[in-house]
């Protein structure tokens, strides 16, 4: 793919592979070319509560049938580029597409500038997660820490794969920020619940699938029998999320006696509650009967 925006100001040609994440500055310019044997999926995904229309990705296209310049007048445009009519004809209607063309055989783009590509690309899929756990899964976090192009967007992504049968324990953001979860791979669950206790969101989820997670909402996953894998989008460059689950939750910070008076319980259940609790983290392998 290529970009051009008002920071390089000029055209950057990056080579794009499985797992790869870029970051799209807001008023780039940008083509996507799939110069390989198979379908290539990308998926856009960001911050759209500004947009023209919130809740989709505000975008226009130079040309083809949809091109912002073939919606101006044949006069001004031949005054802006100094064509005559038939140039002017030839600039504004020969693209007859509309979104994604095919090229012929004999056309060629330009070729990926890797050293750039290494600057303005990361693959989240091959990146060392930092959470690991064995027959349950792996957690990743991208922060403009670890790339720091991303942070010019002012996101950062969570990628969270699971083994089957395993959980991914409820946890909610600190920060307000809005999730935008992507199902890449695998099938399973997703329970959603808000900041009043009542279930938001109870369906099965499969690839190809998006969920938008509003500020404060509380998320779990259960994988499927061929697992589960998806990739989340959070609206801040610092994400920080408090788990429900394992012995890094929330339960563990707080004293036997707030707990016992919570959860209205005698101290042999608490004890027992916790007990269970530093067992597992917020990754949890499958139970075996």
């Amino acid at each position: 793919m290529a970009l051009r925006n008002s920071t390089t100001r000029e055209e950057v040609v990056v080579k794009l592979k499985k797992g790869d994440v870029i970051p799209v500055p807001i008023g780039s310019v940008s083509w996507w070319f799939n110069d390989g044997d198979s379908d290539l999926v990308i998926v856009f995904l960001g911050e759209t509560s500004k947009a023209l229309i919130p809740g989709e990705i505000s975008y226009f296209f130079l040309t083809g049938l949809q091109g912002v310049i073939g919606g101006f007048s044949n006069e001004l445009t031949s005054k802006i580029y100094g064509l005559d009519k038939d140039g002017v004809e030839k600039l504004t209607k020969s693209q007859s597409g509309v979104v994604i063309i095919k090229l012929d055989k004999s056309q060629s783009l330009p070729k990926p500038q890797m050293e750039i590509t290494k600057k303005l690309v990361y693959n989240i899929d091959v990146a060392h997660p930092e959470n690991v756990v064995e027959n349950a899964g792996i957690v990743k976090t991208l922060t403009e820490q670890d790339f720091p192009f991303i942070g010019d967007v002012g996101l950062s992504v969570i990628r969270v794969k699971l083994e089957p049968g395993a959980i991914k324990a409820p946890s909610y953001p600190i920060n307000p920020t809005v999730q935008l979860i992507y199902i890449a791979r695998g099938s399973g669950k997703i329970e959603i619940v808000d900041f009043s206790g009542k279930c938001a969101l109870e369906t099965q989820v499969e690839a190809g699938h998006l969920l938008v997670v509003p500020q404060f909402f509380v998320v779990a996953q259960i994988a499927g029998e061929e697992g589960i894998e998806s990739y989340s989008i959070v609206t801040t460059t610092k994400p920080l999320f408090e788990e429900l689950g394992g012995r890094a939750s929330i339960w563990s910070a707080l004293s036997p006696s707030v707990q016992q008076a919570s959860l209205h319980v005698d101290s042999e259940f608490q004890s027992l509650f916790i007990s269970k609790i530093k067992e597992t983290t917020n990754l949890i392998p499958p139970t075996t009967n």
